[in-house]
């Protein structure tokens, strides 16, 4: 595909060609710096999934055959259904998930609806960067984890701007590493406001979650 755009004030604008001959208009801005001056004072944590019902999530899709359920106090993923929003919004925060991927499944968490953090069995692994425990598409984890289908795992992250902090069952996998832009999936790609947690639910299989709490920044 080619791009052809030129520069309007403080964005680029242009057109591209779709495969099927059809013409699509598009802008492109500045991504926001999203640095960070100091670091952050941490508020009180608030724990987003009650373990009963879906109260405070909204799936992307509501009318869908395939839907997200609550069972012995964990949120199954439906496998190729919708994704599950919260209704609450976040800037800088810290999140602990706890979650079990079935052998052959696949999901995500992603952060502020815009960077997914990978979970996944898949018989056919992806690189480095596609793997549980990665930035999906731009970071690796290192050390990379074994996989353990069916066993609960647990991630804690920390999400200040872009730079992120990712610990697998206590293990230190990301550190302090800036992500470069928005990954597949993503809800938007307006990064400088505040975005949800959202747990992939289009992928195949059935990942479980409980014991979703978020810290986030005051």
């Amino acid at each position: 595909m080619v791009f052809e755009g030129k520069l309007s004030g403080t964005a680029l604008v242009g057109t591209t060609t779709g495969p099927d001959g059809t013409q699509w208009q598009w802008t492109g801005v500045r991504a926001p710096d999203l640095s960070r001056k100091n670091a952050p004072k941490w508020g009180k944590p608030v724990q987003l999934f009650n373990g009963k019902d879906l109260a405070g999530w909204t799936p992307s899709a509501p009318n869908a055959t395939a839907t997200w359920r609550v069972e012995d106090g964990t949120l199954i993923s439906p496998g190729h259904g919708p994704e599950l929003i919260s209704d609450a919004k976040f800037n800088d925060f810290k999140l602990h998930i706890e979650f079990n991927c079935a052998r052959g499944a696949n999901s995500g968490a992603y952060l502020r609806g815009r960077y997914e953090v990978q979970i996944e069995d898949d018989p056919e692994p992806e690189g480095p960067t596609m793997r549980t425990g990665g930035i999906y598409g731009f970071i690796a984890p290192s050390p990379e984890q074994p996989r353990r289908p069916g066993d609960w795992q647990s991630y804690d992250i920390t999400l200040v701007g872009r730079v992120v902090t990712v610990l697998q069952n206590g293990q230190m996998i990301i550190d302090k590493q800036e992500i470069p832009g928005i990954t597949g999936g993503a809800l938007d790609s307006d990064e400088g406001s505040p975005g949800p947690i959202y747990l992939q639910g289009s992928e195949a299989g059935h990942v479980a979650f409980r014991n979703i709490t978020i810290t986030p920044a005051k």
